[in-house]
């Protein structure tokens, strides 16, 4: 029997997305299917290109050809990528960003920015696009860390107004408060003025289209937190902790603070940071200094996805301090779990856009 476009489609009917719980074709993921003979190929589109599940859902769409319409069809899967977003289109820089992501902590010395320049760049070598704020006021690193300390954000325009053109490296689109003053300058601003000052970081930036825009925010649940939730559009926030208690008992807080009624800004999940020390000498060997499994268990009691675990190594901190973050190191165990915490962090965002996108459906 001839291998036909509906029996190909029929087929995938038969392939769910692990995290949507519906099948492709009905979820609209298939597009441009084409069949000559014996050959068959299609492209998925999903919801993120830093899907974990990608290997996965191709070889689950090339099965189901097989199984369901022709055991020799000949089977071309094109993997690529739409990132979702529920925002709504407004007149300001931000109109073209798909999914604004806070990178908090209840406290600091836990390794946020860390965090959030590794996050920002895992993002980007997975094909996506990719800007970061360094929006911690007090203690801006961003510029160090992404090697740009004597560059500064250009001219640009934003319907015919005068606006920052961001810095890029690495291919991250990046402007931080640390532009604002040389390095042995202080910023000394009080809360409403900090505030406001941050927010015109945001808004008299011009990022044009960006998957992701990454927000370090300054650690802390004081005014700067509280006025950057209510003023800029976030997806959700990814909150840090190391693994010992007087951490967490902080990053609870800081969860909390998502969750007041006043700020109503969806918790993505928890990364723990130096969740254990390997020496360089003996890469198999964990030693647990701070505790284990803090972040953990405080994801399991408050039900939310823990979406990474990233050990404590002295390269790490180096690759910081030098400006070259530690997941540009590839195949080292460090940059695999900035890796695997990028896939988890986009996976959350997609599932919370189609959780959202469907609860205002049955408004309708």
């Amino acid at each position: 029997m001839a291998i036909t476009t509906e029996s190909v489609i029929d087929a995938l009917k038969y392939v769910d997305d692990p995290d949507l719980k519906k099948d492709l074709v009905t979820l609209g993921m298939i597009k441009d299917v084409a069949v000559n003979g014996k050959n068959v190929s299609f492209t998925v589109v999903l919801t993120t290109p830093a899907c974990p599940m990608k290997d996965m859902i191709h070889n689950a769409c090339v099965n189901a050809i097989k199984h369901y319409v022709d055991q020799e069809a000949i089977v071309n899967v094109n993997m690529t990528a739409n990132v979702t977003t529920t925002r709504t289109k407004d007149n300001t820089t931000l109109s073209k960003i798909k999914n604004i992501i806070a990178v908090a902590s209840g406290k600091g010395g836990v390794g946020k920015s860390t965090i959030a320049s590794n996050l920002a760049i895992a993002l980007t070598k997975q094909g996506a696009k990719v800007g970061l704020v360094d929006a911690d006021i007090y203690g801006p690193s961003q510029t160090i860390m992404f090697d740009v300390q004597n560059e500064m954000p250009g001219k640009s325009e934003y319907e015919g107004k005068p606006k920052m053109a961001p810095v890029e490296s690495y291919g991250v689109k990046l402007n931080s408060v640390g532009f604002m003053a040389g390095p042995d300058q202080v910023i000394a601003l009080r809360g409403p003025m900090a505030s406001k000052a941050l927010t015109q970081l945001f808004m008299d930036t011009n990022w044009g289209e960006l998957d992701y825009l990454i927000v370090d925010l300054p650690p802390g649940t004081g005014d700067i937190q509280i006025s950057l939730c209510s003023q800029i559009p976030l997806t959700g926030a990814v909150v840090v902790c190391t693994p010992q208690a007087v951490a967490l008992a902080d990053a609870r807080k800081g969860i909390a603070l998502f969750n007041l009624p006043a700020i109503n800004v969806p918790v993505i999940g928890i990364v723990e940071n130096m969740a254990w020390f390997t020496p360089e000498e003996l890469p198999e060997n964990r030693y647990y200094i701070f505790g284990k499994d803090g972040a953990k268990n405080l994801a399991g009691e408050m039900r939310l996805p823990l979406l990474g675990e990233i050990p404590l190594v002295q390269s790490i901190r180096e690759a910081g301090d030098i400006g070259r973050p530690a997941v540009l190191q590839e195949t080292t165990a460090q940059a695999l779990a900035f890796k695997e915490m990028a896939q988890n962090v986009a996976q959350q965002v997609a599932i919370l856009n189609a959780t959202k996108a469907n609860s205002e459906l049955e408004k309708v």
